[in-house]
């Protein structure tokens, strides 16, 4: 049913009756502990087999589980466990715990720290509870029950509680099985998961390949995946597209050298794109002619094999989702032999709401709904979803629920896209002002911008990053407070000072501000670099509204050169 990675990385396989048994042991020692029915039971780890154990023990003990991301900062933390008024918290590092014990002080209601490394102890406490008891407490639940509050982005920069129940992870996880019977009815169906736990995409596949019998592995960094997939050597992955843009930029650095081999991976890359689009979806190819299919098998020995060896040489499927992924990387993959199907969710819909299957894939759309789940997309263009894995509302805070869910409950995305006559759904816009990167991090820009603008040598800030492997922000500076900093600095005031922007105690003082808007955020949700703008936005440029809020297409468009300078070398 599972691997699991010993100190000597080899993988020891896990039965279904072995995990049953650890599950029920740790389940009793939460009970035993005083967790019960509807008690909230944080955890702050990386993706890790102990993880899904706490999961599911939580989940037969009667109780919630709150994922935190284990780069959460101390006021995200301290957010999440408050608001969700957790009991109790799993950590897996000193300094997991050193941020939750800083806090407890002000967080009545944490009666308990665990440390993830010391399950056993802790299972073995509840020795003295009964099998009668445990099943009492296990099948006290149902679909209806709450099974998780996972804490979202939002654009008012609270992160907000979606409450997701039994019932809708089942339904999510039972359709989207049922609609991708290529890869979960296979006899030798894996998967290793890396992709945070504490995100809705990467539970659903915890809890898939649990429901569905297919084996799970479990990966905790990211950035080093590469060797995990070698080891591992799984059939099919989920992922977000900045992990298959390293995969390929990967593939692209070993393989050129020397400009020779350079030229013969582009060719290859190049030749596996124009496979893909020859391909019509089905068992045949049309319009590959001669040149190309003899092409095509001259560099699968030499390039395509070496790239599918690299990820463990079993990988057939590969599912993209959390952020938008360039049509060239799915036909690139597709053309090495790795078909990426392309998917759309939220954590508000539990996870996967559209989705592209193998033989109906059609490149440049997220798919057709899973079934169980309507789409449709009314005058204004903005798309609604509809279903039993919609989730039922945000944790105490009615006023943001009745936002996202219609009376007759409809999820108001406020992505906005179209339906084909088949029934594929294509994203054309994201819902206001939230940023997605390309490792798929939501990202709440109102957070940075007004910390940012809380330095009086700052007059806007615009965060930037959507599609992008990393945040980035662009500054202005504000005239008077740039005139007062000077003084104080023993500067001339006038113009001809020269540009404060090229100023080196200027721009360390912007890092300055920086820093401290970083500390309000995760490290993924961190701004790695600014640009110090020579002009102000204005109203009268259209780059504000006449209540002074940033008009973000706007500056994206008059400032495109300087965003695409911060994720240059150069820039």
């Amino acid at each position: 049913m599972l691997r699991k990675r010993t100190g000597t990385g080899s993988w020891q396989d896990v039965t279904a009756a072995q995990f049953r048994a650890e599950v029920t042991a740790l389940a009793r020692g939460l009970m035993a502990a005083g967790i019960g029915p509807d008690d909230r039971v944080a955890v702050m780890s990386r993706t890790s087999y102990e993880w899904t154990l706490i999961d599911y023990a939580s989940w037969a003990a009667g109780a919630v589980t709150v994922p935190v991301y284990e780069t959460s900062s101390a006021e995200q933390v301290e957010w999440i466990l408050g608001d969700s008024s957790a009991c109790a918290v799993f950590a897996e590092t000193s300094a997991h715990s050193e941020i939750i014990s800083g806090l407890r002080g002000r967080l009545p209601g944490l009666a308990h720290l665990w440390m993830t490394g010391a399950l056993d102890a802790l299972a073995a406490g509840g020795r003295q509870i009964s099998d009668q008891q445990l099943e009492q407490r296990r099948a006290g639940r149902t679909a209806a029950d709450l099974a998780t509050i996972v804490y979202t982005s939002g654009t008012t920069g609270r992160p907000k509680g979606c409450e997701i129940t039994h019932g809708n992870l089942l339904a999510d996880v039972r359709n989207a099985v049922a609609a991708l019977p290529e890869i979960f009815e296979t006899p030798d169906c894996s998967t290793l998961l890396f992709l945070p736990l504490a995100h809705v995409f990467a539970r659903i596949i915890e809890v898939g390949f649990l429901e569905s019998g297919a084996v799970l592995g479990h990966w905790p960094n990211l950035n080093t995946v590469a060797d995990g997939l070698g080891e591992f050597r799984p059939t099919f992955v989920v992922a977000v597209p900045r992990v298959f843009e390293k995969v390929y930029d990967s593939a692209r650095q070993q393989a050129s050298a020397s400009a020779a081999q350079a030229r013969i991976f582009a060719a290859a890359a190049d030749t596996a794109i124009a496979w893909s689009k020859a391909h019509d979806g089905a068992a045949a190819v049309r319009g590959a002619g001669l040149p190309l299919r003899l092409r095509h098998a001259l560099f699968d020995r030499l390039v395509y094999g070496r790239l599918r060896a690299a990820v463990g040489g079993r990988m057939r499927y590969a599912v993209s989702g959390g952020a938008p992924i360039d049509e060239r990387l799915i036909h690139f993959f597709r053309g090495v032999g790795i078909t990426v199907l392309e998917g759309y969710g939220m954590t508000e819909s539990s996870g996967a709401a559209t989705m592209n299957r193998p033989g109906r894939n059609k490149i440049g759309t997220v798919g057709q709904p899973v079934p169980g789940v309507t789409i449709r997309i009314p005058d204004d263009g903005k798309i609604q979803m509809k279903g039993q894995s919609i989730f039922r509302g945000y944790w105490r805070n009615d006023a943001a629920t009745g936002e996202a869910l219609d009376p007759d409950g409809w999820l108001l995305t406020g992505d906005t896209g179209t339906v084909d006559d088949e029934g594929f759904v294509q994203v054309t816009g994201r819902a206001k002002e939230l940023i997605i990167t390309a490792g798929g991090t939501n990202v709440a820009p109102t957070v940075l911008e007004d910390r940012l603008r809380a330095n009086p040598l700052v007059s806007q800030a615009m965060v930037v990053g959507e599609g992008r492997p990393y945040i980035a922000a662009l500054i202005t500076l504000d005239r008077e407070g740039v005139q007062s900093w000077k003084k104080r600095h023993g500067q001339p005031a006038g113009a001809s000072s020269g540009d404060p922007a090229d100023d080196p105690e200027m721009i360390a003082e912007i890092q300055r501000a920086v820093d401290d808007a970083n500390k309000a955020v995760s490290r993924a949700e961190s701004i790695r670099r600014f640009r110090i703008l020579g002009t102000d936005f204005t109203e009268a440029s259209g780059e504000l509204t006449p209540t002074l809020k940033v008009r973000r297409e706007v500056v994206a468009k008059d400032f495109a050169p300087d965003i695409e300078a911060l994720y240059s070398r150069a820039g």
